[in-house]
């Protein structure tokens, strides 16, 4: 990264987005200004040589000393840790003026945080970028030089995403467990990433074959999957998948099969669960965990019962002070222009729930309709349910399950175990019989709206969709 453009533009602040301070700190380009470092135990040191001049512990002295240079940048760790202190932001903004007169600038490096109001008009954020594919190249040849180790593609490439510290110690750790630089290794650190976060989890993918049916949606997704392949880099890469449909019909299952034939990790996201009471923490927390899974790299994203999430979107301004729409919005941008190799796959069950702009051409690639299953599935589901629970519903029954879902099927089945098939079968009421108009209303939406996700019955002999 060069600031010199923002040093000659007399930018008085950056605040300098990372997790690698030291590396941030020692490879920066500052061009002719003069560089110094601080920290609270060493006070200010020269960056290049790291010679302690002077013995400045205290951080408002920091921010003095800097008043009393010319064209000198001053980078400053863990400096986010003093907001609390009036002194300190009226210190910045007392030294503001004198910074840009002078050419000097106060560089902070640290994770992201939010910046005091009083103060966060004198700084602009710039991220710090991730190692290079060429880095880490660097970084696998010099662990692997001294066992005899050549550098492995597929393991740089599992590598991008971490920091300098993360991938070196992830290759150490592939060759004590392989003896050699594994992918699947590394992948596994970076999982540690997501979970650090807090803000996502992941979830076991799914074998392709649980999922019976949904013929048309997995050759569409197998189709797909070659424009992430090497060699395929001309190919436009999809970027999201919506699936509307009625609860219990294998949408969430889909998703989780979809990592399996992609054969990438799956990212459950929770939306809902990143809004926080405090002012801009939700935005900051949607904006962090969409720059995670930029970062990490391949992986399906899924994003389930997206409708309640953001069905208050249009009434955002009058109920959250617009935290929900500033969400939105970051979201569908995030979305819709992301460059890394991500799959979002989204589930809803009300369409009618979502805003416009979110259907709109160009925000997904594809909007699957999963219908109740028909005879064909449903005489494979008893089948699956009564291998998963040792019970013995005859599948020629499969005609007096017309409308039921997949999961309703199954709940026939644990309820037989304990009621006997008669007693369960009649006292079951099928979601198609309580919310018939409802369900009759999205299956006329999506017959002319959306993809059909299986195929029509009369095709259908072999591939039957299971439950989810």
């Amino acid at each position: 990264m060069d600031l010199s453009q923002y040093l000659k533009a007399g930018y008085p602040g950056l605040y300098i987005e990372t997790h690698e301070p030291l590396r941030a700190i020692s490879t920066l380009d500052t061009t002719t200004w003069q560089s110094f470092s601080w920290d609270c135990l060493r006070g200010i040191a020269e960056r290049d040589t790291g010679r302690v001049t002077e013995d400045i512990m205290d951080p408002l002295g920091a921010i003095k000393w800097l008043s009393g240079r010319n064209e000198t940048v001053l980078f400053v760790q863990n400096f986010h840790h003093f907001f609390t202190s009036v002194e300190i932001i009226q210190g910045i903004q007392n030294s503001v003026p004198s910074w840009k007169a002078s050419g000097c600038c106060l560089a902070m490096v640290g994770p992201p945080v939010r910046i005091p109001p009083e103060i966060s008009s004198f700084f602009t954020i710039l991220d710090f970028r991730l190692p290079s594919r060429d880095e880490l190249r660097l970084i696998q040849q010099e662990l692997g030089k001294s066992v005899g180790v050549e550098a492995n593609d597929d393991a740089i490439d599992a590598a991008l995403g971490l920091t300098e510290f993360e991938s070196e110690t992830a290759f150490a750790l592939s060759l004590v467990q392989e003896k050699k630089f594994c992918a699947r290794v590394i992948t596994g650190q970076k999982m540690q990433m997501i979970r650090r976060t807090g803000l996502m989890e992941f979830w076991p993918p799914v074998p392709e074959d649980m999922v019976g049916g949904l013929d048309l949606l997995k050759h569409y997704l197998r189709n797909r999957r070659m424009a992430f392949e090497s060699g395929n880099e001309h190919l436009p890469r999809p970027r999201a998948l919506l699936l509307v449909g009625i609860p219990g019909t294998g949408k969430s299952l889909s998703c989780k099969a979809a990592a399996s034939i992609f054969g990438w990790p799956l990212i459950r996201l929770d939306i809902s669960a990143l809004k926080d009471s405090l002012v801009g923490e939700s935005e900051r927390k949607i904006r962090q965990a969409t720059a995670t899974i930029e970062a990490f790299g391949k992986a399906v994203v899924w994003l389930d019962e997206i409708d309640k999430v953001f069905a208050g979107v249009k009434s955002s301004g009058k109920t959250d002070g617009g935290t929900t729409s500033a969400m939105f919005g970051h979201f569908l941008t995030w979305m819709q222009e992301t460059a890394s190799p991500v799959l979002v796959m989204a589930t809803a069950n009300n369409i009618r729930e979502l805003p416009p702009e979110f259907l709109r051409a160009g925000r997904f690639d594809a909007l699957f309709f999963v219908d109740l299953p028909n005879a064909c599935e449903r005489q494979e589901i008893i089948k699956i349910m009564n291998r998963k629970y040792n019970t013995y519903i005859q599948e020629e029954l499969c005609g007096r399950l017309g409308g039921w879902t997949g999961a309703e099927i199954e709940q026939l089945a644990k309820d037989s175990l304990f009621d006997g098939f008669d007693e369960a079968i009649n006292t079951i009421v099928p979601l198609s019989r309580t919310m018939k108009e409802e369900i009759g209303a999205l299956q006329q939406w999506a017959a002319t709206r959306a993809r059909k996700a299986s195929a029509a019955e009369e095709t259908e002999t072999k591939n039957i969709r299971r439950i989810g």
